[in-house]
């Protein structure tokens, strides 16, 4: 009970700080959007390239961008067969049920809880989210926003990514067995503390991001608990049937993967969906963003439950 305690206390705690922040104004919006900057370009990419490069990589790991990147597609799918069904209001309700906010807040609650040397096996997992983010999800986004969609600024996206070239130069330094010789190079230890420096930098300044934005307006909230519900009734079953089925059936995967496929699975939609929308449907960007901070809150309800249920991996 006192491990689960202080593995979740700092979570709460930063938290509390980050809206304690937004309250009394202790820094501005605009801080706050550059350190969302600071995140996303050196923080968590120095994470990410941490973890890819020490983890071992096994080959059925793989397994796991094939079986996301068709999970999140088939969400997408579900997502539009719903938006006729129930005749939500508005254009981006399917983009609302497919997809997660991995970078945000994935690394924020799996690394504060199990420990940053953990991520490896959450990014794993993530692989075929990212791969269906930036190939799918965006291009669609793009197309519904400017009616063309151009593989080539696709890609451009894809490969400057700070996130995704941390990610594969992680891999390729791994492949090419960089962490067996890395005490033999030069500086190659004091180059790679500094990294290790920078990424733990990450889960304090996410969590503190994220409890500045959090401002519910109630008006929305028959909108953003039908998106909740939705998201949350298929994707706990499908995480318990899929760890069971598959992570741990047919893989043989240690509770490690499944924490983390569960973890991914309760997160809420991507945060860029409102960088991607028309931005003259200011009705509905506050609707999306009012959805996007109350399944915030919700997920990492459900995280702290199943961490206390499940507080070793």
């Amino acid at each position: 009970m006192f491990q689960i305690i202080n593995r979740i206390a700092p979570i709460i705690i930063l938290l509390g700080i980050g809206k304690l922040f937004q309250v009394k104004k202790f820094i501005s919006v605009q801080t706050v959007v550059e350190l969302k900057k600071l995140v996303v370009n050196l923080a968590l990419p120095a994470v990410l390239f941490t973890s890819f490069l020490f983890v071992d990589l096994e080959t059925e790991y793989f397994l796991f961008v094939p079986m996301i990147l068709a999970y999140c597609i088939l969400l997408y799918l579900l997502g539009l067969g719903l938006h006729r069904l129930l005749k939500v209001k508005g254009e981006y309700f399917p983009f609302l049920i497919t997809g997660f906010e991995y970078g945000m807040m994935g690394v924020s609650l799996f690394g504060a809880a199990y420990g940053l040397s953990q991520i490896g096996k959450i990014a794993i997992i993530d692989l075929g989210q990212e791969t269906f983010i930036w190939f799918i999800y965006v291009a669609l986004l793009i197309r519904k926003r400017d009616g063309a969609t151009s593989a080539g600024k696709l890609l451009k996206m894809f490969a400057t990514s700070p996130v995704i070239i941390a990610i594969l130069a992680g891999l390729v330094l791994n492949l090419v067995g960089l962490p067996r010789v890395i005490d033999d190079i030069p500086l190659a230890n004091g180059l790679l503390n500094a990294v290790e420096l920078i990424g733990s930098l990450t889960v304090p300044l996410i969590l503190i991001v994220v409890g500045y934005g959090i401002q519910i307006d109630m008006r929305e909230f028959v909108y953003a608990m039908r998106v909740i519900l939705i998201r949350l009734a298929v994707n706990i079953p499908a995480a318990l049937l899929l760890n069971h089925f598959v992570v741990r059936g047919l893989m043989g995967l240690d509770l490690g993967f499944q924490a983390a496929l569960f973890t991914l699975l309760i997160l809420p939609p991507p945060f860029i969906l409102t960088l991607f929308m028309k931005q003259d449907l200011k009705e509905e960007l506050h609707s999306v963003d009012n959805t996007l901070t109350l399944h915030t809150l919700v997920t990492i309800v459900i995280f702290i439950i199943y961490y206390a249920l499940n507080p070793v991996i």
